[in-house]
Order: structure tokens, then C-alpha cells, then sequence
């Protein structure tokens, strides 16, 4: 029998193997150096354990592959092989609920994506999946690490295609705290929502550099892909903080109001708000004068629980209101019109916000409740120029193909394809409510007054006199309150005050609502 020398500073024990474990796990938490540490926290930014702890429950997080290093060559990468190679991997609970996670660790390699560091990220995304659990990336990247070259590229396929097979399975959130450029930025484009932090997160294909030297345009990194630009403009980005700290707080409270996976209702919540309570402020909150503005945010206050939403896309496409919120502690999707912003007209960015927001609803098996006061799609050539056809009918192939109980109320005005695309009876919805001050039809008064009397108006003595009666004319006989509800358009008239109490019972009846599905593959939505 042949004995083998012990290796020489090796420990010869069990005790003290576990002591040597213990050092490398303490060096893989601790990161490259304090010197990087203290760089990250000069940029006001956490570092990924930090960012973890902040994410779930104290002492839940599990971690996964913390000793995995690169096996790359060249250009110095053999000399430098740090423990987690720049992503961090594992899995903790959010208020009890399990959560998988990853982050990259900017002090390795800038976060950079290789080989190694991109096999990390499609085992925990495949472990999320299969355990039907939310999955939150917490990026902080420089991209693809350009030393090893297409097996880096090739690790941000993996990634994906993984997102793609876990859309609409788990909720998939990622939230932006440093750069992401390139192609680094799709994953979080095909994830289900986006958070960003001002000053310190970026997304662009194209960096300013580039920009300058193909166009000659000067921008700087946030003007061309910051938080507010994302937010406001390109609708990049669902949610912008100021600060880490305030932005994965929102993001445990988002996680709060989703499902685990897709075979899953949302969590329930107790709720001390009473389910009949009036909203008497409502009969003065909204204006029987069709064409004075209100602000839609007061009237969704008014009838969901303790008033508390979450708002999707707040400061994009602002004539639509996508929310999430709890009726009787259960959690609903809201879509809503805001005649405070371009009078609550659908457009092009309006119809992609509202039908992604209906899509996700769908997907999780959140019910949606759509809150009318539209005039109508925005006319101009800009609009039929970019295809408002098209991006309208993203809205409507969302409602149309949702399968989640759906009940609509309009409020006021309901004129034209609008009101048909926002959930009307006749595309799908369950349950179709209206208040007295409703005005369903082709168009507004005036305009089908002008249209349909456009005769008699020119040949009267007094025209303007013949056209005030001809509109009061139409609007008693096709637009009174009760002319949708006499055809069986609208299944209840309901006075404003009650609408709490009406909403909640309907969903209490819809709530085990089943639909089958025609077999086919996928459908071919608008794009």
C-alpha cells in the first residue's frame, strides 16, 4: 500500500479543511479589496452583497457557486482569477416568499459578463424556473468581457433565451444600478419590469462615444441613457429612484403584489378597509361636464384599499394610468384614462404601455379592472405616420386575448374604436358597468351633430342655433345615460359611491372564472 505525501501547507484534518473553507469563503464575500470597496461606495453606489441584503429577508440568502472561477487565458486573465468571477449568485425569501437573485459585482472586472460569470447566470434563471419562483437581476456590468472574446458574446445568448422561456412563467425584474450597454441591455428589455436609479444607472446600445463619432452628436452618459430618459421618453424603464436604498424597497413591495409563477393567484392581503365603503367624494371628484379635466389618481385613491397603488410607467404615456392595487385585500391591475393629459386620449405610446401592463395582468393571473373616460384615438399625421393602427391594435389584441377576469366602468365620455379597444362587453369583458354621466358613442355631439345634419345646419336661417339643437337633438336620443345599459351594452348603471363595494363583489363572483383557450402554437400579435 502506497501512502501519498500530504501536500506541504496543506491542512491535514478534517478541522482544519473546514478552517481553510471557511478562509476562502470569507475572501470570496469580502471581494477583491477594501481600496475597490471604498471606489464603489465614491460612486455612490453598494456593492452586490449590500444591494442582496437589502433585497431579502436578514439571513435568508443562499448562495451558489460562490467559488467558481474563470479557466480563460490570455492577456493577463490566467494571473488574475478571483472567487465568484464577478457575479453573485443564489436564492433568500422577500417577506417569507422565495426569490432567486443575481448580481454583478463591479469591483471584478467591472462586472464584465464572460464565460464562467454567464454560466453562473443560466443556472440560477434555470433554478428559477424550476422552482417557480421570481427571478430579480441586480445589474451593475460593464458588458461582455472583451478578453475572451465570442464565448462571452455567447453567454449573453444563454441568458436570453432563458429569458424568453421564463416570460410569462416567473415574474422576471431587473433593476439597473451602474452601466448596461450593448447588448448587455436586452435581458433587461425582455424582463417583465425595469427599475433604474438616477446619476448612477445607464442603458444604451450605443455609447456616447460611439454616437459622437457615427453622428456627431455630443451627450453625455445620461442623456442619452439615464433613469429620466428611460422614464420619460424611450419608456425603457418602468420605475426611477433616487437613491439604491428607495428602489429595492420598491422592488420588495412589487414583489409583494406578484404571484410566484404563472400557476399561481398574487398574495392575498388582510385589509381593515371596510369592502361597502362609500366614496361619496367621488359624485364631486368628477366633473358631469365632459370636457373639464380631473385627475384620475384621485379617483383610483378613492376606491382602492387605504388608497394605496403602485404605478406602472408613471411618467410615460401619462393619458393612461397602469397601476396595480388590493380591492378587499386581492391584488387588481387597473388601466385607466387621464383626461388630466391630452384629455385621456389613446396613443401610440399610451396603447404599448396599457398593453404590455394588460399582457402581464394576464400572465400572472392578476384581474383587470379599466376605468373609462376617452375621447377617442389622437388624430394627426404623426400619429397614422407611426402606425397608430398598429400600435392601437396591441391593446386590443392584449384585451381580446386575456383570460383573467376583466370588468370596465366608464366613468364619462367613451367615444369611437377607443371605447371598443378598452375592454368593452363586446371584446371579452365580463362585467361592464357605467355611472350616470356616461356618453357612449360614435364620437362627441358636436362632431356627429355636424356630420349628420350637415344639411339641414347649412340651409337654417340661424345655423349656429340649428346646430346647438340638432346636438341636444342627438345627444337625447343616442347619448343619454341609459341608451348603452337599454341594449344590454352595459350590465349595470351604478351610482358613483357604490362603485367600491360593486367592484369587489364582482370580482368575488369572477374569482374562479376558468376560460378555454383555442390550440394553437402562440398567437401573432401587432407588432
Amino acid at each position: 500500500m502506497t501512502v501519498v505525501d500530504e501536500i506541504p501547507g496543506e491542512p491535514s484534518d478534517t478541522r482544519g479543511r473546514v478552517a481553510e473553507l471557511l478562509t476562502l469563503r470569507e475572501a470570496a464575500r469580502r471581494g477583491p479589496s477594501d481600496r475597490a470597496t471604498e471606489a464603489q461606495h465614491a460612486k455612490g453606489k453598494l456593492t452586490a452583497r449590500e444591494r442582496i441584503e437589502l433585497l431579502l429577508d436578514p439571513g435568508s440568502f443562499k448562495e451558489v457557486e460562490q467559488l467558481r472561477r474563470h479557466r480563460a487565458t490570455g492577456f493577463g486573465l490566467e494571473a488574475k482569477k478571483p472567487y465568484t468571477d464577478g457575479v453573485i449568485t443564489g436564492w433568500g425569501t422577500v417577506d417569507g416568499r422565495t426569490v432567486f437573485v443575481y448580481a454583478h459585482d463591479f469591483r471584478i472586472f467591472g462586472g464584465a459578463l464572460g464565460e464562467a460569470h454567464a454560466t453562473k447566470i443560466h443556472k440560477i434563471m434555470d433554478m428559477a424556473i424550476s422552482a417557480g419562483a421570481p427571478l430579480v437581476s441586480l445589474n451593475d456590468g460593464a458588458g461582455a468581457r472583451i478578453q475572451e472574446g465570442v464565448s462571452a458574446l455567447a453567454g449573453y445568448g444563454g441568458i436570453f433565451q432563458r429569458n424568453t422561456r421564463a416570460s410569462g412563467v416567473i415574474p422576471q425584474i431587473s433593476v439597473m444600478l451602474g452601466p448596461c450597454a450593448g447588448g448587455a441591455a436586452y435581458s433587461p428589455a425582455l424582463t417583465d419590469f425595469v427599475f433604474m436609479v438616477r446619476e448612477t444607472s445607464q442603458m444604451f446600445i450605443t455609447g456616447p462615444d460611439v454616437v459622437k463619432a457615427v453622428t456627431g452628436e455630443e451627450i453625455t452618459q445620461n442623456g442619452l441613457g439615464g433613469a429620466d430618459v428611460h422614464a420619460e421618453t424611450s419608456g425603457v424603464a418602468h420605475f426611477a429612484y433616487d437613491d439604491e436604498e428607495t428602489c429595492i424597497a420598491e422592488v420588495r413591495y412589487l414583489l409583494g403584489m406578484l404571484p410566484s409563477n404563472n400557476r399561481e393567484n398574487p398574495p392575498a392581503a388582510p385589509s381593515d378597509d371596510p369592502a361597502d365603503r362609500r366614496g361619496d367624494v367621488l359624485l364631486d371628484l368628477v366633473p358631469a361636464d365632459g370636457n373639464r379635466p380631473y385627475d384620475m389618481h384621485k379617483v383610483i385613491e378613492e376606491l382602492v384599499d387605504d388608497g394605496d397603488f403602485l404605478e406602472v410607467h408613471e411618467r410615460w404615456a401619462r393619458n393612461i394610468v397602469c397601476a396595480l392595487a388590493r380591492l378587499d385585500g386581492q391584488v387588481v391591475g387597473i388601466v385607466a384614462n387621464q383626461p388630466q393629459s391630452l384629455a385621456g386620449v389613446l396613443d401610440i405610446e399610451a396603447s404599448e404601455k396599457a398593453a404590455r401592463f394588460v399582457q402581464m395582468c394576464d400572465a400572472f393571473n392578476i384581474p383587470i379592472i379599466t376605468l373609462l373616460d376617452v375621447p377617442g384615438f389622437l388624430p394627426g399625421v404623426d400619429q397614422e405616420h407611426g402606425g397608430i393602427i398598429r400600435h392601437g391594435a396591441k391593446l386590443l389584441y392584449a384585451y381580446c386575448n386575456a383570460t383573467v377576469p376583466r370588468i370596465s366602468l366608464i366613468l364619462r365620455k367613451a367615444y369611437g374604436g377607443a371605447y371598443i379597444v378598452m375592454d368593452s362587453q363586446s371584446i371579452g369583458a365580463d362585467l361592464t358597468y357605467a355611472w350616470p354621466t356616461n356618453e357612449i358613442a360614435v364620437m362627441g355631439a358636436e362632431g356627429a351633430a355636424n356630420v349628420i345634419f350637415r344639411r339641414q345646419i347649412a340651409d337654417a336661417e340661424d345655423p349656429e342655433a340649428m346646430r346647438a339643437r340638432m346636438v341636444k337633438e342627438y345627444k337625447a336620443e343616442l347619448m343619454h345615460p341609459y341608451y348603452a345599459a337599454e341594449r344590454g351594452l352595459v350590465d349595470d348603471v351604478i351610482d358613483p359611491a357604490e362603485t367600491r363595494e360593486v367592484l369587489i363583489a364582482s370580482l368575488a363572483m369572477l374569482r374562479n372564472k376558468h376560460a378555454d383557450l383555442p390550440s394553437r402554437k402562440h398567437g401573432n400579435p401587432p407588432q
